[in-house]
């Protein structure tokens, strides 16, 4: 079974009382997603609340809309830049995961890669089907920022009836062995199956996922 999560879409659930369920279950929570407005203005409480759940790493998981655009993408790489040294003091990561919002140009350059190059400390997290929908290479963009690449979400792409969907993962369209090679040699720690919606049972989903996964090697992280 799955050994290490990562925490995401909690709200008022006592982050004590989340630690012990992990515990229960056997279960270590690497990672918290935690929405960039509460990033800036809860930094203290966000820290507390990541040491007491065990968590190493704070993934800011979207933006507010209006930060899409060049001079947003410069804004936010300055606050990433003013709150990676207070998280690393305390010994967590901060990270950034992607949409395909973040793969729009702007005077040649991706929205991600302006973010990722103004804000140095910032890592990212890499999600497979967004990078694709986006019309990238998953397996490119992890090579792309190797060292910087601390985790990523493996989620597949699928069609149905032209219509695109979230298998489990290794039924899809997504080349998994070359991504996973591609993890391999950037440096990445976890990967974290994911998806948003799912086209079967979603405790069946992340079954199949696992085993296919195994069944590809990426347990040899």
């Amino acid at each position: 079974g799955y050994r290490v999560v990562e925490i995401a879409g909690i709200k008022d659930v006592d982050a004590k009382n989340l630690r012990k369920i992990l515990n229960d279950y056997g279960l270590y929570a690497w990672s918290i997603h935690i929405p960039y407005p509460a990033l800036l203005n809860q930094t203290e409480k966000i820290i507390e609340e990541s040491k007491i759940i065990g968590c190493e790493a704070i993934i800011c998981p979207i933006l507010p809309q209006e930060l899409y655009t060049k001079e947003g993408y410069l804004k936010v790489a300055n606050e990433f830049q003013r709150i990676a040294p207070i998280l690393k003091k305390e010994g967590l990561k901060l990270a950034f995961h992607n949409h395909s919002l973040e793969l729009e140009k702007f005077e040649g350059k991706t929205g991600l890669e302006i973010l990722l190059e103004n804000a140095p400390e910032l890592e990212i997290q890499i999600d497979t089907y967004w990078i694709q929908h986006g019309g990238g290479d998953p397996a490119e963009w992890i090579e792309k920022f190797s060292g910087r690449v601390s985790s990523i979400h493996l989620k597949d792409m699928g069609i149905i009836k032209g219509e695109q969907v979230m298998p489990p993962v290794g039924e899809g369209n997504l080349n998994w062995r070359r991504i996973i090679e591609a993890c391999k040699k950037a440096g990445v720690k976890y990967g974290f199956v994911e998806m948003d919606q799912t086209t079967i049972d979603p405790f069946e989903a992340v079954r199949i996922s696992l085993q296919n996964l195994k069944n590809l090697g990426f347990e040899s992280f």
